[in-house]
């Protein structure tokens, strides 16, 4: 699997550790997730509903060779905003094209299959199918 180079880390430092380590690196990316900037309005966001909790994308293609993400995503929703954070470390800032070439299922490397419920995977892999969709219209 090809990753972008800050994806390929995360992806690195999940396969690093075992177990409910795992959920704690988890946690710690969801404290990183950066507020959302002040002239964007969660209100303009595109909702994820297949999240089990509530979150906000915006994905802004006006520079196509950086496209920026962002996420919005309450505080007490750790494993979303794990997930999304993930998602901006790993992907903010690239082209349209190298995150168009992210594999589907990257999440699957992370290896918490076994830590997080199937729903809230498939949250991840919606947030990222959501993303690519605006990266193609």
């Amino acid at each position: 699997m090809t990753l972008p180079a800050p994806l390929a880390e995360i992806v690195d430092d999940f396969a690093a550790v075992e177990g409910q380590d795992k959920l704690q690196l988890l946690l710690e990316f969801s404290r990183e997730l950066p507020p959302i900037p002040t002239e964007l309005e969660e209100a303009a966001m595109e909702p994820v509903p297949e999240c089990q909790s509530p979150l906000f994308l915006s994905v802004d293609t006006a520079d196509r060779e950086h496209v920026r993400l962002h996420f919005s995503a309450p505080p007490e929703a750790p494993t979303t905003r794990g997930f999304a954070s993930i998602l901006h470390q790993g992907l903010d800032g690239l082209s349209a094209e190298q995150i168009l070439g992210v594999p589907d299922d990257f999440y699957s490397a992370l290896g918490l299959a076994d830590a997080v419920s199937p729903l809230r995977l498939r949250g991840m892999s919606a947030m990222l199918a959501r993303i690519k969709r605006h990266l193609r219209a």
